[in-house]
Parts: structure tokens; C-alpha cells; sequence
């Protein structure tokens, strides 16, 4: 009774990690009790894991990545001209921390999507908001931003975004308004965020 009590009251408090521990508890009782120090330890890392999963499901919601890749899973036999040392660098994140620019490039059919996608589902576990963007629907978008009156928010937007990234860069000749545009993201987001372009 005084269990039920308790899982209300913590799920009141939204700690809903914790709940799914006691829970589990409950149906598979530990073979030794443990310390009351240790189950509070034990709970909060379990609420701890559960706010961390939240999140990264949020960033992965908001970023909406064309495919499901991850660094793990990409196939360093396909020739793409790329070492493993090159893409297990890339892989660390590091080059987002620095705000730097990773440019794939070469044939279609290459994986260019592919790897940039699996960068930056990286990126959204190591804690990075990302965004993608097909490049002429981010041209679409900043259109109807600009006609609407909610450019420079659009803009501004996008300059906070950690990662971006503009995919299908180079499938037409950009104009001179698109090339401003691109500029204009590109700039705003100089030493702020990191961009992947494909």
C-alpha cells in the first residue's frame, strides 16, 4: 500500500524513470537488499537515464533525418574514398564542438546522405541540437519566411541550430537570390554552429 503511495507521488513529480524502477523492482526483487544509499543511487540514475532518453528522442524528432544512420553501422569497405580513421574522427564530434564545416562530395549513389545523416544522429546523442534541410526545400522555406514576414526569426533559427545539415547542395545552378540566401544561413552561423554539406 505505501508503495502505491509512493509510485503516485513520484509520478506526480514526473520522475517517471524512477517509477520504471520500482516498478521492475517490484516484479524482480533484488537477491540482497540493497543499502538505502545504494537504491537511492540506483534511482536516480534510472530517472537520470530516462530524462537523457527523452531528450535525445526530442533532438532525433527535431532534427528529422532523412535516414536512420549511425557512424556504427556505416560500411568502411564501400568506396567512398574516405579512411576509417577519417570517419571514427568524425564520429567523436569534435569538429561540431569546434563549429567546423564537414563537406561530402563525389557521385550519386555515393552515401553522401547516408553519412551525413549518421553524423549527425551522432551528434544528437552526444547532445546536439541538429537540423536538416534539403537545400531546395530550405530555399522553399526562407521564400515563404520572407513573404510571411518571419525571415530574420527563420534565420535566426537555423543560426542556433548546432548542426546543420544542407543535403543535395550542387543538383542545380543556384541563382543569384539562392546564393544570397545560402550566404546569409552560412554567415549567421560563422563560429556558432557546425553545417554537414552533401
Amino acid at each position: 500500500m505505501l508503495i502505491e503511495q509512493t509510485l503516485e507521488k513520484l509520478t506526480a513529480m514526473q520522475l517517471h524513470g524512477m517509477v520504471a524502477a520500482l516498478r521492475q523492482w517490484q516484479a524482480h526483487p533484488p537477491a540482497q537488499p540493497l543499502a538505502p544509499a545504494d537504491l537511492v543511487g540506483l534511482l536516480a540514475d534510472a530517472e537520470w537515464v530516462s530524462r537523457e532518453n527523452r531528450k535525445l528522442t526530442a533532438r532525433l524528432k527535431a532534427a528529422k533525418l532523412k535516414l536512420p544512420a549511425c557512424v556504427e553501422d556505416v560500411d568502411y569497405r564501400h568506396p567512398r574514398g574516405l579512411t576509417k580513421t577519417l570517419l571514427v574522427d568524425l564520429g567523436t564530434s569534435r569538429w561540431v564542438a569546434a563549429h567546423q564545416t564537414v563537406i561530402l562530395t563525389g557521385a550519386t549513389g555515393l552515401g553522401k546522405s547516408y553519412l551525413a545523416c549518421a553524423l549527425a544522429h551522432k551528434a544528437c546523442r552526444d547532445g546536439y541540437t541538429v537540423a536538416y534541410r534539403r537545400l531546395s526545400r530550405l530555399f522553399d522555406e526562407l521564400a515563404q519566411a520572407r513573404a510571411d514576414g518571419t525571415y530574420l526569426t527563420a534565420l535566426r533559427r537555423l543560426a542556433k541550430v548546432q548542426v546543420l545539415v544542407l543535403d543535395d547542395f550542387g543538383l542545380e545552378p543556384l541563382g543569384a537570390a539562392e546564393r544570397k540566401v545560402l550566404l546569409e544561413v552560412l554567415e549567421d552561423r560563422y563560429g556558432l554552429g557546425a553545417t554537414i554539406i552533401t
